[in-house]
């Protein structure tokens, strides 16, 4: 590779998406315990390069990833009980009962929907909150806060964790405990998949919410009121998902401060989060250069102002304390040539979304158009499933994707999509988990600019039955295509 390249493009290889609360946890969750550890298995198997997941921060309002209440915390439901177990901090019996727990709530909850796999995260706080608490006695007994481990990591992030501890109201070092748990299962996480070869990618939102931890602990980073009432609040205007546009309500950054005081939290920010992932898609990157602003009381989105932000510094400033960064500027929506150079000025790796590619004759997205420094998608989170974009196209649109892909693509859009990625001159390709498996409308992960009701879906029952005829299709293609992990990588274990 060669000196400043970016990382993510130092070889031609494709990933799978799935958000980690996707998998098949043992309670009412995906976690980082034996289901991921078996899915990174997967992906090596597969010949993935990458996993890919959304943010993996406390949740917000409607579960949502991307509204999560610190920038530097993990989120606690994603620690595995079984780990827990392993360490000596949690009895088999307590397991055996948090169990029993989510499927009890768990399976009233889909029951009560008439749904498949979802991820709940009611039945997973009351199964895995009890147990958190027996572990957090136990390792208080057993004086672990006085430990080298402990203490080492509380050292590491008290710039944010004393913070996140007066923000929870934590008197008693519990949510640091469960921190510093939510780190240790991390790195052996992120350890495993380097044995197998795959990397991890991470997403970070560009904005945090008023409701934060970084607000609360950084007011004057933020450009609010004397009652710390956002000036303006975020969003975009109308587009092709929300005819209102989306009003996403967090407070806009007050720039001159971060620029006081050398972009110091926007440098520890992205140096947390490529700690815990090889690399990081940076959400709405075009908010790097103008920012839409709504004002305050707003309804809707359809009324605001696109403003200059100065993401030449902010990105210089990180390049300069991290090095090379390894990250991916999610640069779709209202991109100009500006946001090109920014991208390109800091060796980024833009996006191009195959769902976008058959408007017109002449589309961007079509993959003859894709460049080398780029990552090609079948769809994002935000999408509908291909099976189910297929369905909603114009008679215009799938003479298009039949005339390119052939007659088959009709019937298996979600396989065509995955073809065209794969054959895309774009170094890496990234396919939802949802399009590996051929789901359709009620596998969707995110409706943009509806509140409720997103970010459950969660592979189900039959994923033990297909995984591996999923994994050979997927390897046979990569290695016709180029882009499949060494074998030896994918053996090591």
């Amino acid at each position: 590779m060669k000196q400043g390249t970016n990382p993510i493009l130092d070889r031609r290889a494709f990933g799978v998406l799935a958000h980690i609360s996707s998998l098949d946890g043992g309670c009412a969750i995906g976690d980082a315990g034996p289901s991921a550890l078996a899915f990174i298995d997967w992906c090596a198997d597969a010949g993935a390069g990458w996993w890919q997941m959304l943010p993996v921060g406390p949740v917000g309002p409607g579960e949502s990833p991307y509204s999560s209440t610190s920038s530097f915390a993990g989120e606690p439901l994603f620690i595995s009980l079984e780990g827990l177990r392993d360490d000596g901090l949690i009895s088999a019996r307590a397991l055996r009962e948090a169990r029993r727990t989510a499927g009890r709530l768990g399976g009233k909850a889909l029951k009560a929907r008439g749904a498949h796999a979802r991820c709940n995260f009611d039945a997973a706080r009351a199964a895995k909150e009890p147990a958190f608490l027996e572990a957090f006695e136990m390792f208080r007994l057993g004086r672990g806060f006085e430990g080298g481990a402990y203490r080492t990591f509380v050292r590491r992030e008290r710039a944010w964790l004393d913070g996140w501890s007066r923000y929870q109201r934590d008197g008693n070092g519990f949510h640091a405990f469960l921190q510093f748990q939510f780190d240790r299962q991390w790195q052996r996480l992120r350890a495993h998949a380097a044995r197998r070869g795959v990397r991890l990618l991470g997403d970070v939102p560009i904005f945090v919410p008023l409701d934060s931890a970084d607000v609360a602990s950084n007011p004057a980073l933020f450009r609010l009121d004397a009652r710390g009432r956002p000036h303006v609040v975020t969003g975009v205007p109308p587009d092709c998902f929300s005819a209102e546009g989306q009003l996403w309500g967090h407070p806009h950054y007050r720039w001159d401060a971060h620029r006081r005081q050398g972009f110091d939290w926007w440098c520890r920010r992205l140096g947390s989060a490529l700690r815990r992932f090889d690399g990081v898609r940076i959400d709405h990157f075009v908010g790097f250069h103008h920012a839409y602003e709504i004002p305050r009381g707003a309804r809707t989105a359809r009324r605001g102002s696109w403003r200059r932000q100065p993401g030449r510094e902010v990105l210089g400033a990180a390049r300069k304390r991290l090095g090379t960064l390894s990250l991916i500027a999610e640069d779709l929506g209202a991109v100009t040539s500006e946001v090109v150079a920014l991208r390109r000025a800091f060796q980024l790796p833009g996006m191009k979304v195959l769902h976008n590619a058959f408007g017109g004759d002449d589309s961007g997205e079509l993959p003859h158009h894709h460049s080398v420094d780029s990552v090609v998608y079948t769809g994002t989170h935000d999408n509908e499933t291909t099976v189910q974009w297929r369905g909603s196209r114009r008679a215009d649109e799938l003479a298009r994707l039949r005339a390119i892909c052939g007659p088959d693509a009709l019937r298996d859009p979600a396989q065509a999509l995955i073809r065209m990625a794969f054959a895309s001159p774009a170094q890496l390709a990234v396919v939802p988990l949802q399009d590996v498996l051929g789901l359709g409308a009620s596998a969707r992960m995110n409706v943009p600019g509806v509140a409720l009701g997103n970010w459950t879906w969660r592979v189900g029952s039959d994923w033990a039955a297909v995984r591996r005829g999923c994994a050979d299709r997927l390897r046979t293609l990569a290695q016709a295509t180029g882009r499949t992990q060494s074998k030896r990588a994918r053996r090591r274990a």
